[in-house]
């Protein structure tokens, strides 16, 4: 019975210790299969890693070909356009994670990037844009501003790029006209080519680019007039026209940009009278009329317009009296009615605005004596001079 007793208990350790047994065989065969997977996959991943950054073999050869049309010779901003992984390695270029296309391509001569402080200068660039760029057909943001030295022509292949959002020349010696198609780029929000050399009209076609935010075309040579349906731009906050060759009355059109804060029409040839309705767009802050060929009378709208922070009209052939129509929500920053034909008094509720900061009624035909008070406490003679017959303070006594 006990030799009975200590077989079955063997049997039973046996029955016991088998499953356990088992159990690390198959754990370990687990372990070994993990391994397995881990070593096939890991190269797999290595791979990825290495076409994370790479673009589309066409968009490398585009940036390429737009890199040997420029000559950067100071900086070194294309040393890392070197190389397949132009989407993750390239200096001021980005990419859709997805597709791997070439969207941006961002290239400031002026910026705070540590290449600039490095160097202790700001940037310059020659040579031009090469038309190449336009078959990155993915394109949201092109920027190559402030280089100073670009020259050349805008590539009229770029209006072809449906995705375009920001077009921003600034800053270069670019010349030749706005490609006359320019309206096909139905999703810019901003075009900017300021300070260039660009000649020619304004396109008709440009009251098309119902996006568009911010229009920057001052200090070219740009001729023609205004299109006359130029208020079709119902989302332009800004437009920027200044320091051109303008000729041509303000469309009435202007009138019913109701999102226009800043218009700058200063320093061209622009003619006619001021529209009359113009003070009543309701976010008008900015209204820069200055060295034209404007005549009429100044509409009282403006005056009385709260929002409106600087008003220039000064240099133009605006005659009659100035509307005595401010308030106590009357706040300027800067009021510059000077070389013109205006005539009559100083309006006394002039007194009555919020703020005048700086404020120059010189060189009109204006007479009377100048109001007490705020502002004209702390204004200077130089706001008043050269007027017919102007007296008080800060000028003769009276």
């Amino acid at each position: 019975m006990a030799a009975m007793a200590d077989l079955t208990q063997t049997h039973h350790k046996q029955l016991l210790s088998r499953p356990f047994r088992k159990r690390k065989k198959e754990k370990s065969r687990h372990c070994f299969t993990e391994f397995e997977m881990l070593f096939r996959i890991l190269p797999v991943v290595f791979f990825l890693f290495a076409v994370v950054d790479a673009c589309s073999p066409s968009d490398r050869a585009a940036l390429l070909a737009f890199k040997a049309a420029l000559k950067e010779p100071y900086l070194g901003i294309f040393n890392s356009w070197t190389g397949d992984s132009c989407c993750g390695g390239w200096y001021g270029v980005s990419c859709d994670p997805d597709t791997l296309k070439v969207t941006d391509i961002s290239l400031r001569g002026e910026s705070e990037d540590p290449i600039f402080e490095k160097a202790g200068r700001t940037g310059y660039m020659t040579g031009s844009i090469s038309p190449e760029i336009c078959k990155l057909d993915s394109l949201t943001i092109l920027i190559v501003a402030d280089w100073k030295g670009i020259s050349g022509e805008i590539p009229k292949c770029l209006t072809k790029l449906s995705h375009l959002r920001v077009l921003d020349l600034v800053g270069n010696k670019i010349s030749g006209e706005i490609p006359k198609d320019i309206g096909n780029l139905n999703k810019l929000t901003v075009l900017n080519i300021a300070d260039n050399a660009i000649s020619g009209t304004i396109p008709a076609s440009i009251v098309n680019i119902g996006s568009l935010k911010h229009l920057d075309l001052r200090n070219n040579q740009i001729t023609g007039e205004i299109p006359s349906d130029f208020g079709k731009l119902g989302m332009l906050s800004r437009a920027l026209l200044g320091r051109n060759q303008i000729t041509g009355a303000i469309p009435s059109s202007v009138t019913k940009m109701y999102r226009l804060a800043d218009l700058d029409l200063s320093m061209n040839g622009i003619s006619g009278i001021i529209p009359e309705n113009i003070g009543n767009m309701p976010v008008l802050s900015t209204l820069n009329l200055d060295s034209n060929r404007i005549s009429g009378q100044i509409p009282p709208t403006l005056i009385s317009n709260g929002g409106l922070g600087i008003l220039n009209l000064s240099r133009n052939a605006l005659e009659g009296h100035i509307p005595d129509v401010f308030c106590a929500d009357s706040y300027f920053m800067a009021l510059d009615l000077s070389f013109n034909a205006l005539k009559g008094p100083i309006p006394n509720s002039l007194s009555s605005a919020k703020y005048v900061g700086h404020l120059d009624l010189s060189h009109n035909h204006l007479c009377g004596s100048i109001p007490i008070g705020s502002p004209f406490d702390h204004l200077e003679a130089s706001s008043f001079t050269n007027n017919d017959c102007l007296c008080g303070n800060p000028l003769r006594t009276c």
